[in-house]
């Protein structure tokens, strides 16, 4: 019996205990919000795992994402990119390998992480296909099924699948005149090319009762690839994206109540003006589905420092609704990250998703603390409150003051050592 079932016949798990104990919530909110399918925990009878809540009224949720390209291929680094992820405090990790070995790749990832591990089975199937009949779009339905349930068999927990993707959407592309950005979705892509080479219709949209059924024997959780996500923010937002969204909504009902646990994707480029009524569309539109947005980014110019441009679209989208946020690092539109831009990624998602939860959570004690323990010149408490207290100590430690009460910003002029000295503004 899946956790679905459990939920609906009222019952605790481990899995919703554990979820409430992290959270600060009741297990029977836990098994409230899986029942409607407002919450997902994603797990898999093949590993344990750290299990994570994602949905209405948590924490939100930061994925870092791992992976070899077409050019480098080094499992060492993404298992040690893996192990970074997980130390910098990602919540969820997904392998979307595009090279080499795909499954010693990711049984290596697996075995390497704590973390729920998500898939995205089109990318393999796609690219075996290539190597197997010299073209990916010549790749069968049983090709991409029986992948996806291999996937499934080595401990996915969860899987990006573009069921949305039908002839409605590339014929709703067209009708708009194209993009200034193109498909920036790599799953998009493939599967586009693949219905229009074959003249067919998306299986996993065709068949997604088949697709269901393999995913609920395995307890595989599903978020809808969102393979129509604008590319450009001159894209956001248009009649393409919406569909897509449109028909995910319908196929994540489906989903749930055949017993599948269900995460919708959101766009990735939108300016800023454009997030909140992304994400109040797609909870209104899906039931109030976990909404996992991937970015967002808000501009489009500054390679190099997407984690930074990211992390101002995440931190709008948690505050607006999202529950669940992809990590972008500064490799983004450049090259395969490597570990420190794993880390660097990740430890700015994580910080947008904290400034979006002090608003949609109320989640601000920890600030509170922090304001008390700079007031009160407690470096040690300082650190503890810290996101990233490492990164804190290591440059406290490099530019030490004379007196150890202050830091080298203000020294001799601090202002907290001034107001000390002369009244008690403590509260």
């Amino acid at each position: 019996m899946g956790i679905i079932e459990d939920a609906r016949a009222g019952r605790i798990t481990a899995e919703m205990e554990m979820v409430a104990k992290d959270e600060g919530v009741t297990p029977e909110f836990i098994r409230r919000g899986i029942a409607g399918g407002t919450i997902v925990i994603p797990v898999s009878p093949y590993r344990d795992v750290r299990f994570c809540g994602i949905g209405k009224g948590l924490k939100t949720k930061v994925n870092a994402t791992v992976g070899t390209s077409s050019d480098i291929v080094d499992v060492e680094m993404e298992v040690a990119k893996a192990r970074a992820a997980e130390e910098a405090g990602a919540d969820t990790l997904m392998e979307l390998s595009t090279g080499g070995d795909f499954f010693e790749i990711r049984k290596r990832v697996v075995e390497n992480t704590s973390l729920s591990v998500g898939s995205v089975p089109l990318y393999q199937a796609f690219i075996e296909a290539i190597r197997k009949y010299g073209s990916g779009v010549d790749m069968t339905e049983d090709d991409l099924f029986q992948i996806t349930e291999e996937q499934a068999r080595l401990g996915t927990n969860f899987m990006a699948i573009h069921t949305g993707i039908n002839r409605i959407c590339i014929e709703r592309i067209k009708r708009q005149g194209g993009r200034f950005g193109g498909l920036c979705s790599r799953g998009g892509a493939f599967m586009v090319a693949w219905m229009l080479h074959n003249d067919q219709e998306n299986p996993l949209y065709s068949d997604f009762g088949y697709l269901l059924e393999i995913l609920k024997e395995h307890e595989v959780t599903l978020s809808m690839g969102n393979g129509f996500r604008a590319g450009a923010v001159h894209d956001a937002t248009d009649r393409a994206q919406i569909q897509e969204l449109i028909i995910n909504s319908e196929l994540a009902d489906e989903a749930h109540a055949f017993g599948v646990q269900t995460i919708v994707e959101g766009p990735g480029h939108i300016p800023i003006d454009e997030i909140e009524a992304n994400v109040k569309v797609m909870k209104r539109l899906s039931g109030e589905k976990p909404f996992y947005m991937l970015g967002p980014l808000v501009t489009d110019v500054a390679p190099g420092r997407d984690h930074i441009v990211a992390a101002i679209g995440a931190s709008l989208s948690s505050a607006a609704g999202a529950d669940f946020i992809c990590y972008v690092t500064p490799a983004e539109h450049l090259a395969l990250p490597n570990v420190e831009d794993v880390r660097e990624g990740v430890m700015a998602a994580r910080i947008a998703a904290h400034v979006g939860d002090m608003i949609k959570n109320g989640s601000r004690d920890q600030d509170l603390a922090m304001g008390r323990a700079r007031r009160d010149m407690l470096w040690g408490e300082q650190f503890r409150l810290a996101l990233d207290p490492d990164m804190a100590e290591k440059i406290r430690a490099e530019r030490a003051p004379a007196d150890g009460k202050v830091c080298t910003m203000c020294g001799d002029f601090c202002a907290h050592k001034i107001v000390a000295d002369n009244i008690d503004l403590r509260r």
